[in-house]
């Protein structure tokens, strides 16, 4: 087995968080999006690759001194599937699976990304076609999707504007949806409201 390699997309604009870059905010003395690259770094995954844009320079030093490949998307502003194809085209390494990861996701643990990867596996050897795996709670879809490698070109191939969201709709029939432990895949920090309810101490700095 090649393992599975990671797209972490950190190359949005933060526009609901007002003038604060939601990557940069402190959970636990650590900036949200280093949080999500460690977790990444710590599932001993085969390849990390951080897709940056808005802020670029900023997301490089905070990440500086992790073992992953860093790239950017200067067309940031065009959607999230521009990043996707750029993550993409990064990977370096065999790899069985892609997982696709959102960056201010504050309550993903080290446990859904193993039990994730675990299920892949496990499901991968009971499907003689392809396996998208997607994370639910209570019957609604979240994040991370795995994805099986040979997706990949076709996600390539395809307008950007398409991606992984295309691929769910077009390969209806490779999805198996993998009820989780817990709502942790459901939860992104889109506004300042959201980090106050997640995480009030820190959000008192900021005040």
């Amino acid at each position: 087995m090649n393992g599975v390699s990671a797209i972490l997309l950190a190359a949005g604009e933060s526009r609901r968080m007002g003038k604060l870059n939601k990557l940069t905010l402190q959970i636990h003395g650590e900036a949200l999006v280093r949080r999500s690259a460690r977790l990444l770094l710590a599932a001993d995954l085969t390849e990390v690759v951080v897709v940056s844009g808005y802020r670029a320079d900023t997301t490089k030093e905070l990440l500086a001194d992790l073992p992953l490949r860093l790239v950017c998307n200067k067309a940031f502003r065009d959607g999230q599937m521009i990043s996707v194809h750029c993550g993409l085209n990064a990977l370096s390494r065999p790899c069985d699976a892609v997982m696709v990861c959102l960056s201010d996701m504050p309550l993903l643990q080290i446990q859904d990304l193993r039990f994730l990867i675990d299920a892949f596996y496990r499901t991968l050897c009971r499907r003689p076609r392809g396996l998208i795996l997607v994370p639910s709670w209570q019957g609604q879809r979240g994040n991370p999707i795995l994805f099986e490698f040979q997706y990949a070109a076709e996600i390539l191939k395809n307008a950007p504007n398409l991606g992984c969201k295309g691929l769910l709709k077009n390969k209806s029939e490779s999805i198996t949806e993998l009820p989780m432990q817990n709502n942790h895949v459901l939860v992104d920090m889109d506004s300042f409201e959201d980090y106050s309810r997640f995480y009030p101490e820190e959000a008192m700095a900021y005040a």
